[in-house]
């Protein structure tokens, strides 16, 4: 499992300075200036546990690493495409195909044992299901 220390650590790596910040919409969000530089808010208050954070933080650092960003007048095909972005850079980095495949080897089957053996949500690890397996992230047609 990816520590939450090791993806705040990354982030520090990649010069994406990572900020308490009160979101009470969204938890958590991502920000890149005009001049590229990367900044990502948490709201602590919002925090459910460290895997809903640390959910959070890699899909956060996933839309700086790859640039996937849109603002408000995007149209909302164009958000879900940065969206999925985020979240497919965000499995990779939490849940590799070959540390998935030996969890499901040694007996986690069950979705809710997979996220808890991978420290992340049921939600996040449908997700991960879905694209390894169907190469989407359209969990709403196989769950």
């Amino acid at each position: 499992m990816k520590s939450i220390l090791s993806l705040y650590q990354y982030a520090e790596k990649q010069n994406i300075e990572v900020l308490s910040f009160p979101l009470p919409e969204t938890s958590s969000m991502s920000i890149m200036t005009d001049s590229g530089d990367c900044y990502i808010g948490i709201d602590d208050s919002k925090k459910d546990g460290e895997s809903l954070e640390r959910v959070h933080l890699a899909h956060e650092i996933g839309h700086c690493v790859t640039g996937a960003f849109y603002n408000r007048y995007s149209t909302a095909d164009m958000r879900q495409r940065h969206e999925n972005k985020a979240d497919k850079w965000a499995i990779r980095k939490l849940i590799p195909i070959a540390r998935l495949d030996a969890a499901i080897a040694d007996g986690h089957t069950d979705l809710w044992d997979l996220a808890d053996h991978f420290g992340v949500t049921e939600d996040f690890i449908r997700k991960a299901v879905c694209y390894y397996t169907h190469g989407n992230l359209a969990t709403e047609v196989y769950y």
